[in-house]
């Protein structure tokens, strides 16, 4: 597990030439499955477009950089519509208001925890009541841009330290309404999508994120194919265009 303050700042180092790509800016996080998606980098050369390594990609986070096996990993969000949208969303967690599905205010993000595996968000460090509280990712609702909103219970589940959670998944279930103008906004750019990779050649396999394949080395994309990708998360979306001819 990492606190979001020990991967920002970190080099990310080059497994096959040992070079520097850069350094983690900021952690992209996708409000709807309550993951870390994307690490953004800084570099000097690059002040015009916004590099993100998707979180997949990673082969390790340890306490002086993050690994990735190439440079290949980069991409560029202005190209990739969807994860643009996560970045846009401006989700940051950290100082971020809670309160519960009936209105009770409970606390304030201080910190949050995150499994440097899969990416998912596993716990929150929260100040209430002058105290220093953790909260499972399971209790929550939403992921706001403004307010996280919990479980009307949650506060019964307040622990200690963050020794106290038992390791496991967290459930995590989303309750954000998308509006019309932003759904017609969404199908259109899935659309133009599907037109672009339509027939395109997958030249590694694709898997989704419980590891499963979803689109076989070799195959050439179909209508379904591409929407199971998009399904699949800004992640899996990302993988399959870095991997067509």
């Amino acid at each position: 597990m990492k606190k979001s303050a020990e991967m920002k700042a970190l080099p990310i180092i080059s497994i096959s030439d040992g070079s520097e790509i850069g350094r983690v800016k900021s952690l992209v996080i996708n409000p709807e499955k309550g993951s870390v998606d994307f690490l953004t980098i800084e570099h000097e050369d690059w002040q015009v477009s916004v590099k993100a390594i998707p979180f997949k990609k990673v082969v390790g986070i340890g306490e002086y950089a993050v690994t990735v096996e190439n440079e290949n990993a980069v991409i560029d969000l202005n190209e990739i519509p969807i994860a643009n949208q996560l970045v846009n969303k401006k989700i940051k967690i950290n100082d971020t208001r809670v309160m519960t599905r009936k209105g009770q205010m409970i606390g304030n993000i201080q910190e949050f925890h995150v499994d440097d595996e899969t990416g998912a968000i596993v716990s929150l460090e929260l100040n209430a009541q002058d105290n220093t509280f953790f909260l499972g990712t399971e209790h929550v609702l939403t992921f706001g841009k403004d307010i996280i909103i919990v479980n009307e219970d949650a506060a019964e589940y307040f622990k200690g330290s963050f020794d106290q959670f038992v390791s496991h998944e967290p459930v995590f279930e989303a309750e954000t309404e998308i509006l019309p103008t932003q759904q017609h906004d969404l199908e259109t750019i899935k659309s133009k999508q599907t037109q672009l990779l339509t027939g395109k050649s997958v030249i590694e396999d694709i898997y989704n994120l419980e590891g499963n394949l979803l689109i076989a080395k070799g195959s050439s994309l179909t209508e379904a194919d591409i929407k199971a990708a998009q399904d699949a998360g800004p992640s899996v979306f990302v993988d399959l265009t870095m991997n067509i001819k």
